[in-house]
């Protein structure tokens, strides 16, 4: 009898203790998901993309009721792998990156274009004013068959060059640090960079100057659609359809952001180092303005985005994904 009624106690002690949460599994099983607050996830990249959201960052709480969760990542791939596998509302990738996955048939679409040209030629060289300069030397890039390497190999041949005969292209450093690093020490005497690494070395030793505009070269070269829309914007499909009002009022505040740190460098700047997307806001005051920041809607450039996806299909039909994407990758605004 006594082990009989220390069990009873026993069970009774146990029963009222995970009671409550019996009732909470029971309440949440009932609700319906999409009556939950949830969250809106959106992936930026550490530079010019993040630096163009520092007034969204700060302002945009909630869409739709869902809380806004907003994560600065270094680097594409990592972005890439989140997508693939979290599958955010929103997330930022180079355009050719987004056009590969939107044909291996991952549900984003391309909403806007928030950077346009972030790439130039940085050295010591006081000599070098014209392509033909260039011949017979060296330049570093990061990463063969990347974006910059691509549109660099595209402006040479454009102007009489022939990339690894003309001007040998020199891969040592395998990322933008590295070779940042190297231009910083003086051990790449000429290298593209893209921003904000390019400000960032010229901040460290004062004896590199920018040496060539390659989005000024880009425009030259393609008049027909000038600007280098570098950066997608892309939105999860099935989001944008469900919350089409919502999408559109993300786009408006990011459009705002873009347009106040274009306008108010110095202010944006200490918001950027806030945000500890640069070091100093001295790096950041002097990149802002090389960044090309617009905030322009796809749909709204759409010649830009295919002339620009064209040059990486006739390098290599792989750097897009296979072949050019289809009319629906393109985001259409409510009502168009």
């Amino acid at each position: 009898m006594y082990f009989r009624h220390k069990l009873e106690g026993f069970v009774k002690r146990f029963c009222f203790a995970i009671l409550p949460f019996v009732a909470v599994l029971i309440l949440t099983g009932c609700r319906n998901p999409g009556d939950r607050p949830g969250t809106v996830s959106i992936l930026a990249l550490k530079g010019p993309s993040a630096m163009g959201m520092v007034v969204l960052m700060d302002s945009l709480k909630t869409v739709d009721g869902k809380v806004v969760s907003i994560e600065v990542l270094e680097e594409p791939m990592q972005v890439r792998a989140r997508m693939l596998v979290d599958k955010p509302e929103i997330a930022l990738l180079p355009l050719n990156m987004a056009s590969i996955l939107y044909n291996k048939g991952l549900k984003y679409q391309l909403l806007a274009v928030p950077i346009w040209g972030t790439l130039y030629l940085f050295g010591t060289d006081t000599l070098i004013s014209a392509w033909q300069d260039l011949k017979g030397r060296t330049v570093y890039m990061m990463g063969k068959g990347a974006t910059p390497d691509i549109l660099f190999r595209y402006l040479l041949e454009e102007n009489g060059l022939v990339p690894g005969q003309d001007v040998i292209l020199d891969y040592s450093y395998p990322t933008h640090l590295d070779l940042a690093n190297a231009v910083i020490a003086g051990q790449a005497d000429l290298a593209v960079l893209s921003e904000p690494e390019g400000s960032l070395v010229q901040e460290r030793n004062g004896a590199i100057r920018l040496i060539m505009d390659l989005n000024r070269e880009w425009a030259e070269a393609v008049p027909e659609n000038p600007g280098l829309p570098q950066t997608a914007l892309l939105v999860r499909s099935d989001f944008a359809r469900d919350h089409a009002s919502g999408i559109m009022g993300i786009a408006e505040t990011w459009k705002q952001s873009t347009e106040w740190v274009t306008l108010h460098p110095a202010q944006a700047a200490r918001l950027i180092v806030d945000h500890r997307i640069l070091p100093d806001s001295s790096t950041a005051a002097r990149s802002i303005p090389r960044s090309n920041l617009q905030f322009k809607y796809a749909e709204d450039v759409r010649s830009c985005i295919n002339g620009y996806l064209k040059v990486f299909f006739t390098f290599n039909p792989d750097a897009v994904g296979g072949h050019m994407p289809d009319e629906k990758f393109i985001y259409t605004k409510p009502g168009h």
